[in-house]
């Protein structure tokens, strides 16, 4: 039980490594262009923080057997600390100062969180509260892709999501899934199976759809602007662009 409590973590690592790093190809577009374009940080900065609570609730001090959970977490947080800094770097000085606003209120949230679990709680309380603030964030990570499956089913196509990403999801998720429930840790095995559940639900998009790429996707381009018939047309083509990476983000971003 033990061996394969620790393999099933070993694999969620590598399987979670993959997704913080597949937003790589959009930071190098914001870095080649100077400029954030149409993304949004936010994703960015929430996935950060979804890291460093779930980094916090793995240590042997909040939880017990859950080292692995740290492991990547903390590998996670360092990463997306990297892709906030490169999008500050870029953004506008009006998206810059709302996204450093952003980005301390959410170092706060986490600040509170685990002065509060150390300072002020131990034993089981502790694990219960750092456990319930990382699952919530969690879920919520996980969650991150459904206005893309959104997107998937109202024009038929699956252009904005890719295959891989879907997959891996779903591994991604199966892996902390079992490994929660062979440590009996419903905080890792909840929403972890709320994770195995919708990375299933985008594999099961995908092969419904999975010859329709194309045609209607490009009529209902998940941008604002493009919505609202206000883009010109060599904006389109950049929104379509930034829809479709951005698209590969949120995907990615359910670990």
């Amino acid at each position: 039980m033990e061996i394969a409590h620790f393999l099933f973590g070993v694999f969620g690592n590598v399987t979670a490594l993959f997704l913080f790093l597949a937003p790589t190809i959009t930071f190098r577009r914001i870095i080649r262009s100077k400029s954030t374009e149409l993304f949004s940080g936010i994703p960015y900065v929430m996935t950060m923080l979804n890291c460093l609570l779930s980094a916090w609730y793995g240590m042997p001090f909040v939880s017990k057997n859950n080292l692995l959970v740290s492991t990547i977490n903390g590998t996670g947080a360092v990463i997306e600390m990297v892709y906030v800094l490169t999008f500050i770097i870029y953004a506008t000085k009006k998206d810059r100062v709302k996204f450093i606003g952003l980005l301390t209120l959410v170092l706060t949230t986490f600040g509170g969180v685990a002065f509060v679990s150390l300072v002020l709680l131990h034993g089981k309380s502790r694990e219960i509260f750092s456990g319930f603030a990382a699952a919530i964030f969690s879920i919520i990570m996980y969650g991150s892709p459904l206005s893309i499956m959104r997107t998937v089913i109202k024009t038929k196509s699956v252009e904005f999501m890719p295959f891989f990403l879907s997959l891996f999801v779903f591994l991604c998720g199966t892996s902390w899934f079992v490994f929660g429930l062979l440590g009996a840790d419903l905080f890792v095995a909840v929403p972890n199976g709320v994770g195995c559940g919708l990375g299933a639900l985008q594999l099961i998009l995908y092969f419904i759809y999975r010859n329709n790429k194309g045609g209607e996707a490009k009529k209902s381009i998940p941008v604002h602007s493009m919505q609202m018939g206000i883009a010109k047309l060599h904006q389109q083509k950049k929104q379509l662009d930034a829809a479709k990476v951005s698209a590969v983000d949120k995907v990615s971003l359910g670990q």
